[in-house]
Parts: C-alpha cells; sequence; structure tokens
C-alpha cells in the first residue's frame, strides 16, 4: 500500500472481472461515463463497478502492477441516497501495523540514545544516587553541602508546594546533577586511560605492572554490557604529530628506494619544508583538530575517495568471498533467502545497537562509526565531487536480473518476511517471463564508467519522471542484489582459473549487472555460489566483513536448509509479488551508457588476478618460530617482489587508526631498511645465523611502525592533511610535490577474522569465508589482499594490470609461494644453508 498511487482512469477504462458483482447496465454506464466527460469529474480515478444494476462502486485504483487489488484503501458507495463510504479493513489493518512499526522503531532509538548518553553509568544507577541521597538526608546529614537547601530557595514552584515536597524535589535535582557530573567525570577518565598506548609496544606475553593498573582501571571504566556505541564519546581524537617527527620518519622510509644523490635532494627539501612553511600548515591543522573529532577522516572521505573522477570499479571497489569448497544449496533462490534474512537480522540487531563493539585484547574499544552507514546508503555521483546519502531506514531491496530491476518489500504487515518466503519471492524474480525495457539491461554500466558523464546523465535523465522514481529505489534500497546467469563452480585441489574467475566476477562482473554506487551488492550466482562487492567510500573493509561473517555462520549453522535444499519455514499466499522497475531511457542515454559500458569494460579486462590458498603452514607454524604472522608475511612479500621485480618498491600497508574516534586507517610503510637489509643477504648468500638476526631486525621494525600507526604516530595522513591545507592556502611546497609523485608499486592489505567463535572450525572447517581482495593501485603495481584462516591456511588474493608486461600475477603468487618456503625453512630449527650462484651474488653486489 506504501508504494502504490491512485491511477487515473479514462471513460472507456476495463472493468476488473473481481469487483463486478453483477452485469452492469450498459445506458447507466454510459451516461456516468459521459457525465464524468461533460463535467470534467476531475479526472476521477476510479473503476465502474454496478451492482443489481441499482447501484455502482466505484473503487480506487492502484498502479498496474500484480498486487493491486491489495492498493484498495476505501470503497465508495454511490446510491439513490447519497454516498457510503465504507473503510476497508485491510487498509486500515496495515496502517496500523506501519505506525507500530515506526513507533517501535522510534522507541528504540530513543531508548539506545539514553542508554548511549549516559554510558559508562547506566539510567537505573540514576535511581541509585536519588535512594542515596535521600537516604542520607534522613540521617539528618546533608551531604550537597548546602546546596540542596539554595536548590530549594531557588525553585519556581516553590510557593505551590509542601515544605516536604519542596525538599523531596531539590533533593532529586541535586541528585540527577550529582549523577550526570559523575557521569562526565567517568568519561573523561575513560577516555584519558584510552589515550595510553604503550601497551602496544610492551613485548607479547610480557605485561608490565602499569599496563596491568592501567587494564583493571578501563574495565573499571568501562561499565556493564557496552553496546554498539557505547564508547564513542569516550574515544580520544586523533592526535596531531610534530612535522619534525613525521619528516624523519618519512626520510627514513625513502632511504632504502633512493641512491645519495636521490636522497641527499630529498632531505634539502624537507628541511626546507620544516623550518618554513611547515610550521604554518601545522597550524591550520591543530586549529582544525580543536574543532573535529579527527583531522583526517572527512579530508580522506572527500579528496581520495569522493572527488575521484575514475571509476570506482576495480579503483576503489572490493570484492569478499564465499566459502571455497562448500556450496550450503545449489539453489540459487534458496540460497538468497537465507543471506538476504540474515543481513535483515544483522541490520536489526545494527538498529538496537545490540552488536558488541570490537575489542582489542577483550579491553580496549575501537570505533564503529562505520557502521552508521552501511545499510540504505548509495554513493550520488556529481560533476566536482561525490556525496554519500543515507537514509534512516528501508524496508526493500532492489534485485537485478537478466536487464531488468525488481522492488522486493522484505516486511509485510510490520513483520519480517521468513527465509522461505524470501526465496519464494526471489524465485518469482527468477520466473518472471518480462522482458526489460529499451536501455534497462546495461544501465548499470553508467555506475562502473567515469564520474563526471555518469554525474551528467543522472541531472539530465534521471531527475523527474519514471526514471527518477526508479533510481530512487535503487539508492534507497536496503542494499542491492545481483541474481547472476551464470554458474562459478570451484572443483578439485587445483582451484586454477575457475577460482581466478570467480573472484575476476565479485570484482568487476559484466560491468553492468552490479550498481556499484551502493555500500554493498550481493551477488547470487546460478549454482549457489555467492560473494560481495563493496563500495569504499562509507567504510573500510574489516567493517563490511563483520556483516558477511556474521551473514555465513547465521545462514549456515543457524537457519539451516531442509533435505531438498530449500529454505525452512511457510509462505504466506498473500505475498504481493515483487514490483519490476520502469524506465524510459532516450537514444541519448542509451548512447552514454554504451561510452560507460567500453570504459568499464577496457579496464576489466585489463586486470588480472590470482588467488593463492597456500595450505603448507599457517599461523600456528609461524607463531612457533616466535615471529609475528604480519610481519613474516609482510617480508615474503618484500622478498618475493625483489626476486619479481629485481628491484625495492614504496609498499603500502594499510592500518587501521580506530582506536581514536572515527578513525579509519593509515599507512604502514613496509619496505625498510632493515627488510632491505635482510633480503640482500639472504640473497646475498649470508650464513644462516646472519640472515635469521637481520630477519627478526627487520621484523621488530615491521611491528614497531604497525604499532606506531595505529596509535596516530604514522607518517602519509598526516602529510596528506599537510598537503590539503598548502592547496586550500594556495601554496606551492616541493617537498610535498615530491610526495604526490611517489607510486606504490606493491599494495597490501590483511583482513582479520573478527566472529571466527561464530564458526565450528574443528567440525567443519571448511565453513570458512577464504577472504577478499581489491584491483591493483597502480598501472605497473600489485594488490595483495592476505588472510589467515585458524591456523594452517593462508590466502593471498593479488592483482595487477594485462597491460604492464612486467606484472603478471600468477607468477607473482609462484613468487610469494616460494618465498614463505624460504623464510620458513630459515626460521625451522634445522635449516639447511641458502645456496646462491654465484651469478646470483654478482647481481646482488651490482644492486649494493
Amino acid at each position: 500500500m506504501r508504494h502504490q498511487r491512485n491511477q487515473r482512469l479514462s471513460p472507456d477504462c476495463d472493468v476488473s472481472e473481481q469487483t463486478v458483482k453483477a452485469a452492469p447496465a450498459p445506458s447507466l454506464q454510459q451516461h456516468l461515463c459521459s457525465c464524468s466527460q461533460s463535467r470534467g469529474a476531475e479526472k476521477l480515478s476510479a473503476r465502474l463497478c454496478c451492482t443489481g444494476g441499482s447501484q455502482v462502486r466505484l473503487l480506487p485504483t492502484a498502479v498496474i502492477m500484480a498486487e493491486a487489488h491489495q492498493a484498495v484503501g476505501f470503497e465508495f458507495t454511490v446510491i439513490p441516497e447519497g454516498a457510503d463510504a465504507q473503510l476497508s479493513h485491510q487498509a486500515l489493518t496495515e496502517i496500523y501495523l506501519s505506525a507500530v512499526n515506526s513507533w517501535k522503531k522510534c522507541i528504540i532509538r530513543i531508548k539506545n540514545s539514553v542508554i548511549r548518553g549516559v554510558y559508562p553509568a547506566s539510567p537505573f544507577s540514576w535511581l541509585f544516587v536519588v535512594i542515596a541521597i535521600l537516604a542520607t538526608m534522613y540521617t539528618r546529614s546533608d551531604p550537597s553541602m548546602g546546596l540542596i537547601a539554595k536548590i530549594q530557595e531557588n525553585l519556581p514552584v516553590s510557593q505551590s508546594l509542601s515544605t516536604q515536597c519542596k525538599v523531596l524535589l531539590s533533593a532529586v535535582i541535586f541528585s540527577t546533577m550529582l549523577w550526570l557530573l559523575l557521569i562526565f567525570t567517568m568519561r573523561l577518565c575513560l577516555k584519558q586511560l584510552l589515550s595510553y598506548h604503550r601497551w602496544m609496544f610492551e613485548p607479547h606475553g610480557k605485561m608490565s605492572t602499569t599496563t596491568k593498573v592501567w587494564v583493571a582501571l578501563v574495565r573499571i571504566f568501562s561499565g556493564r554490557k557496552p553496546r554498539l556505541y557505547s564508547y564513542q564519546a569516550s574515544l580520544p581524537n586523533l592526535p596531531v604529530p610534530a612535522v619534525k617527527d613525521t619528516v624523519k620518519r618519512y626520510l627514513e622510509s625513502v632511504r632504502p628506494l633512493m641512491d645519495d644523490a636521490q636522497y641527499e635532494h630529498v632531505t634539502k627539501l624537507a628541511a626546507e619544508f620544516e623550518s618554513s612553511l611547515g610550521n604554518r600548515l601545522q597550524w591550520y591543522l591543530k586549529l582544525k583538530a580543536l574543532w573535529v573529532t579527527n583531522y583526517v577522516s572527512d579530508w580522506w572521505e572527500e579528496y581520495v575517495y569522493l572527488r575521484g573522477r575514475n571509476p570506482i570499479m576495480v579503483n576503489s571497489n572490493y570484492y569478499v568471498m564465499d566459502f571455497l569448497y562448500v556450496t550450503p544449496t545449489p539453489i540459487q533462490a534458496a540460497r538468497a533467502g537465507n543471506t538476504i534474512y540474515a543481513m535483515l537480522l544483522y541490520r536489526c540487531k545494527l538498529n538496537k545497537e545490540e552488536i558488541k563493539p570490537w575489542l582489542l585484547r577483550s579491553a580496549v574499544p575501537c570505533c564503529s562509526y562505520q557502521f552508521e552507514r552501511m545499510f540504505n546508503t548509495c554513493r550520488i555521483p556529481g560533476t566536482l565531487t561525490d556525496t554519500i546519502q543515507h537514509w534512516k531506514d528501508s524496508d526493500f531491496i532492489v534485485v537485478y536480473h537478466k536487464g531488468r530491476y525488481f522492488q522486493l518489500y522484505v516486511y509485510q504487515d510490520g513483520r519480517l518476511l521468513c527465509p522461505r518466503e524470501i526465496e519464494f519471492q526471489i524465485q518469482r524474480i527468477l520466473d518472471d517471463p518480462s522482458p526489460a525495457s529499451k536501455g534497462e539491461a546495461r544501465l548499470g554500466a553508467l555506475t562502473a564508467g567515469d564520474r563526471i558523464p555518469w554525474a551528467k546523465a543522472r541531472a539530465k535523465h534521471f531527475n523527474s519522471g519514471i526514471n527518477k522514481k526508479s533510481l530512487d529505489c535503487i539508492e534507497k534500497a536496503a542494499f542491492f542484489v545481483t541474481l547472476d546467469d551464470e554458474e562459478q563452480s570451484i572443483v578439485g585441489d587445483n582451484l586454477g582459473e575457475s577460482l581466478d574467475c570467480y573472484i575476476k566476477s565479485l570484482l568487476h562482473g559484466k560491468c553492468y549487472n552490479r550498481w556499484f554506487d551502493k555500500s554493498f551488492s550481493v551477488v547470487f550466482y546460478k549454482n549457489g555460489k555467492s560473494g560481495l562487492n563493496g563500495e569504499h567510500s562509507w567504510g573500510d573493509a574489516p567493517v563490511l566483513t563483520h556483516l558477511w561473517e556474521y551473514t555465513l555462520a547465521t545462514e549456515c549453522f543457524q537457519l539451516g536448509y531442509n533435505a531438498e535444499g530449500h529454505c525452512k519455514g511457510e509462505v504466506d499466499a498473500s505475498l504481493a509479488e515483487p514490483q519490476k522497475l520502469n524506465w524510459e531511457i532516450s537514444s541519448e542515454c542509451e548512447e552514454q551508457i554504451s561510452q560507460s559500458l567500453e570504459v568499464a569494460q577496457a579496464l576489466a579486462n585489463d586486470v588480472d588476478m590470482h588467488v593463492v590458498v597456500f595450505r603448507d603452514f599457517g599461523k600456528a607454524k609461524v607463531k612457533k618460530c616466535r615471529v609475528n604472522p604480519d610481519a613474516f608475511i609482510q617480508i615474503a612479500l618484500q622478498l618475493a617482489y625483489y626476486r619479481d621485480q629485481k628491484r625495492f618498491s614504496l609498499t603500502y600497508e594499510s592500518s587501521m587508526t580506530r582506536l581514536f574516534r572515527e578513525g579509519r586507517t593509515e599507512t604502514v610503510r613496509s619496505c625498510t631498511n632493515e627488510s632491505c637489509a635482510f633480503i640482500r643477504a639472504l640473497e646475498g648468500g649470508e650464513t644462516t645465523d646472519v640472515c635469521r638476526r637481520l630477519f627478526r631486525t627487520a621484523s621488530e621494525k615491521h611491528q614497531r611502525l604497525c604499532r606506531m600507526a595505529s596509535t596516530g604516530a604514522g607518517i602519509d595522513r598526516h602529510l596528506f592533511c599537510l598537503y590539503v591545507v598548502s592547496k586550500c592556502l594556495g601554496v606551492e611546497s616541493p617537498f610535498l610535490k615530491e610526495l604526490e609523485s611517489e607510486a606504490w608499486r606493491l599494495s597490501s592489505s590483511h583482513i582479520p577474522y573478527q566472529m571466527i567463535d561464530l564458526f565450528d572450525t574443528v567440525n567443519h572447517p571448511e565453513y570458512l569465508c577464504y577472504g577478499g581482495g581489491f584491483g591493483p593501485v597502480t598501472d605497473d603495481g600489485y594488490g595483495v589482499c592476505y588472510l589467515m584462516l585458524g591456523g594452517d591456511v593462508l590466502t593471498l588474493h593479488i592483482s595487477c594490470k594485462n597491460s604492464c608486461p612486467d606484472t603478471d600475477a600468477r607468477k607473482f603468487g609462484a613468487r610469494i609461494r616460494a618465498a614463505l618456503h624460504d623464510l620458513m625453512q630459515l626460521l625451522s630449527p634445522n635449516p639447511k644453508e641458502p645456496s646462491k650462484t654465484e651469478a646470483n651474488r654478482a647481481e646482488v653486489k651490482k644492486d649494493r
């Protein structure tokens, strides 16, 4: 009823068989129609329906759709004595249930706001404080030291109340003020405690006394049963590092990548920047930090993501895989039913803030603000910059299948459809024989191409009428669903090309069967495989993978399927059919769609993807060597890249800064002097002891860089903000210009498991997500995203460009595999001496 409108009918309208109780007299019908035309009748939207030839019933009509009969809200009966209005019971029931549902959501929001506002205290603690104050006053003591008497004297209604009531009211007011003061004090103390980060730099398993006391205090001030956003007001702001420290760290990071002349040149530029322009830019940055909670995040979102004018497909969006070796059901509609239902359950928990905040070492909270825009969110194109539009709620999703878009409501009568009902609705879409509208099939290519043409096409062709209405449905949907008409089968131990084809499909599909602007799109293949495609500007991959882990675990271990592979539950026969979205695509718009598709297909064809599933050992064996697993993999990537390209390169590793409010990421520059020294020694045939010592030095340096980045002492975000300030002021800096020309030829990211306790890794180790990946950052570089599964599996998703003759994803994957084995052999108790040819030694000496 919420999405249907009354439609005007012409006098020669057809009469529905369901509304005709008796054949109307032709003369009467013609008379009414002629009267309607002669008087104008304001083109009344109605169906003519006569009963027994003596009375005519006029029913308001809905848009032409399968569920039109459910749109009837009231009925008019025209009789000789007058018009008799009869309200539809079904319509009133739907209105009532919608109102109740809206009130419930409003109450939940108010409740969450109150609980969040008084955290780390609880609303019931107010009653405890009031009772304590009153009990103290009962003993004839004055805990307020005269403040209650002062409040009593200044009460505006003091003359109309008795003395006892005035004392009681004054005591309650004082108790409330004291309670609020205690909350403020506890929150301030917690904020100061969370600003302590020395615990991150202590050796693993060796906690100092200071840190032990700190952990105890954090747990005391953290309150009980925190909700998702409970810690937000207590998180510290991201500190602004000193220019001197950032410049020093930067020079250290680029030293192994430059010869002496280049390094001397950069050092002079850095010294000049530090002594002059840097201090001026830093002053503006500190001023900003006083007024905002995070001096980086808004500019990072705006200038790195939203102002990018190149396609976001491949360049920005990323993907997340399904289970690798198992498919819970081969039925596409059933897989979609359980998955969509699990995601909507997650959204319910998210709205109620029942999701537990992410705690490091079970004590230190991380920022949760990115969760706010996970659902009901879409990126809107603009000529200069895009924007992120978020709606508070949405009770439908949009489904794409064979060139058509369908609006599917997932609530009926205020309740969420069960998995079997969602499967039933999805199957209706799969069975729908209607063809795509003119230009509709490849409409999604606009979101895959360049942003400016899409913004202009949206403003010109989708700003009014039926196109605007249909586009609004897509953008306001909870999320986007693609029912792919292809199969993605992964069979055998040697995954090979089938797995690579699968991840390429998740990354870009056919370039038009995804809506890349949506916060995320769920893809369901014909044989039951699934996956995610995520838009990057609203949030980072760990946030979306949190949803995906919950979805996969809920789908398989809680919801399940019946013996035939269908979802469990019963279907309500009165479910309205999904509504096909209509479009009026002009020839000019079709031409723009074709141009965007051409750009997107060229980009997609140029991407080379490969997945390495490494089962020889995992992080458990690495930890036995007393080495940090992330440092182990990063050094292996450096070794593999050196062997592949015969040089070192600037390396990007993403590190989170969610220890701070509204924190997102910071860059860890993994290519260090220490890692380069180790690789040269290993490739140069140095002894095992020397290589081991250099490896551990490089590993410790990498861990320290990661910890510094996570605690606000990184390099790149600070320099990025200084660069933005310089552009705002209209000043040029040769030093900052040097940074702009740097190329990240090796870009890496690690996606950790966050909800591993939801999976049964002992009895069902095959039911685990095998990570995800992203496109290459540069045309001549590699992108590597890795995930450590359990203790014995490592997956690496590798991407590069086919157009670059120096990169090959499969070749680089083989290099990484060999590097992992070489490092483990080196760290094993009885390693073999590295044996290198004289040619290799000569090559390394030449490189030096």
